[in-house]
């Protein structure tokens, strides 16, 4: 199948390729109950090398710098607690994580997550991370742009390979909050 954006060998959706996936993405896939059918998420075999967004838009097209999402996950902190939570802003942005996630998680203080409690937390691997398969109960904070892209690059829970995601399919993900002005400039 071809892709809808980049260009890539193939696609493939990913109900048929589960064994390329993370458990935690894998299980997601397989419960699937949104309204976008799951066989319309696509995933593409990527090299390991070229995951990271810059150089990966350099291989794949430079069109997807503007398709693409990056998945982070971040820890809001008030007296003793911590909350772990994700945040899905395009890969042009950076999260506002001291301004508008700070405050949606009514913490003191929000960071990044360290790399260990990311992929302990999550069963996925650094650079990697996707919003589909997270724990149930965490946020998962989308920035409104995200969601009205017709197809985005994001994360397939390892560094090979990625997913295509109709944006507003991260709409309807458990723990979803579209929030407009999460990806800052």
């Amino acid at each position: 199948m071809r892709a809808p954006i980049g260009t890539f060998d193939r696609a493939t959706p990913a109900p048929d390729c589960l064994d390329e996936l993370t458990a935690p993405v894998a299980a997601a896939v397989r419960a699937w109950s949104s309204g976008v059918p799951a066989e319309q998420i696509l995933y593409v075999d990527t090299d390991p090398r070229w995951a990271d967004t810059a150089v990966f838009v350099e291989h794949y097209g430079r069109d997807l710098l503007e398709r693409s999402a990056n998945c982070v996950v971040v820890a809001g902190k008030r007296g003793g607690g911590s909350t772990l939570a994700a945040c899905v802003v395009l890969s042009t942005t950076r999260a506002d994580v001291n301004g508008l996630v700070r405050r949606r998680l009514g913490a003191r203080k929000a960071s990044f997550a360290p790399m260990d409690t990311a992929t302990g937390e999550t069963g996925m691997e650094y650079g990697g991370i996707t919003p589909i398969g997270l724990p149930a109960d965490w946020p998962v904070l989308v920035d409104a742009a995200v969601v009205d892209l017709p197809y985005v690059l994001v994360g397939s829970g390892r560094r090979r390979g990625k997913l295509l995601v109709p944006g507003k399919a991260f709409a309807e993900l458990p723990g979803a909050v579209v929030l407009e002005g999460l990806g800052v400039a």
